[in-house]
């Protein structure tokens, strides 16, 4: 009997052409489209984001081209716990947060990957760029770079476990998307020419500030600028406004360019500094996953990222107590900053990460 796969589809191209390809390879499959939020509901328009009639007829269409049962399940609740209302908190403690890791994390490979167990499904598929690898030597399953590199999408994929990724299928971690973009043309997908989403997908514009203030109807107030002596520069907007390493919209007169360096809470101050005052070396990790072992008990040489598009680094991890490790990089990075996250390579496999709770 065929295996049975729950495609994830939101009407882009590459989870269409996932489908495609796992037809051809006679799976059975069934399209799913998760709606995760009304778009009224956080202010986007409703030409601008997932979760758009739009989206939910081409994942429709394309489905019914490759003759697969279609459905949309409800997931608001579940999204807005986990991912809007994390988000939201993130920000009012000071922290920079990565939703779509929280998305993947806690929608795509927790509540539909559970929902697909309680359907008797043995795979869920999705159209990122990545590739699993059975590891038989360790009897691990490994997560790998897609082979794309500007496409690779491993660094928002990092917190899968060894059971899910046991019941993960991802067709286009071998592939380009120019390949992916020639197979929807061949095939005639409704949405083969259709447009990458880039911003975060429940944030207009990425006016990150003015979501939140809408979405928690709360008024973030003013404080100082000051610099790295505690001297004022002058008045910021709400901390919610900033984030570490940031130089536009300050509207700060200096003889030098400043930069957001770090955010104090308790005192609803922002403090500024040259741009070499943004380089560090030494940060801390906690929420860890590991993949490639169970846990780390001696320092390893790795290659770290801290942010998804910088290129990953050389560092080392240490462990340092139980929820959390001690991260050096050989050479000063810019603007690590808390609350993102920290995932760590070994070649082309996913070692594990984290999030980035302290920098030193």
């Amino acid at each position: 009997m065929n295996k049975k796969v729950l495609v994830a589809m939101s009407g882009g191209v590459d989870s269409s052409v996932a489908a495609y390809l796992l037809t051809k390879q006679n799976y059975n499959c069934i399209g799913v489209t998760m709606k995760l939020f009304n778009n009224d509901d956080v202010g986007v328009s409703k030409e601008k984001a997932c979760c758009s009639l739009e989206d939910v007829e081409d994942a429709r269409s394309v489905a019914f081209k490759l003759n697969m049962p279609y459905y949309v399940f409800n997931f608001k609740d579940d999204f807005d716990e986990k991912v809007i209302k994390r988000f939201i908190n993130a920000y009012e403690n000071g922290l920079t947060p990565n939703p779509c890791i929280d998305c993947n994390r806690y929608i795509k490979f927790e509540k539909l990957y559970l929902r697909s167990k309680q359907i008797e499904f043995d795979y869920i598929a999705t159209g990122h760029y990545v590739r699993i690898e059975k590891d038989n030597s360790t009897n691990r399953y490994l997560l790998k770079k897609g082979v794309d590199e500007t496409k690779d999408q491993s660094y928002v994929l990092y917190s899968m476990t060894q059971d899910q990724l046991a019941h993960t299928l991802f067709p286009l971690g071998g592939m380009t998307k120019s390949e992916v973009r020639q197979i929807a043309q061949e095939q005639e997908l409704r949405n083969a020419n259709k447009h990458e989403s880039q911003d975060i997908c429940f944030v207009v514009d990425g006016d990150y500030k003015k979501f939140i203030e809408n979405y928690t109807n709360k008024v973030y107030p003013p404080g100082d600028f000051i610099d790295e002596n505690g001297n004022v520069l002058g008045e910021h907007k709400g901390l919610i406004s900033y984030t570490t390493g940031q130089r536009k919209g300050l509207g700060i007169a200096h003889e030098k360019p400043l930069y957001v360096k770090s955010k104090n809470i308790p005192k609803n101050t922002v403090t500024l500094s040259e741009e070499n005052g943004l380089y560090s070396t030494t940060f801390y990790v906690d929420s860890l996953n590991w993949i490639a072992f169970d846990n780390l008990t001696q320092p390893i040489k790795v290659k770290a990222k801290v942010r998804y598009r910088q290129i990953e680094q050389p560092a080392t991890i240490y462990p340092h107590d139980e929820k959390t490790v001690k991260v050096i990089f050989d050479d000063p990075q810019r603007a690590i900053t808390s609350g993102q996250a920290a995932v760590f390579y070994d070649g082309e496999i996913v070692v594990g990460g984290g999030t980035i709770c302290q920098v030193e």
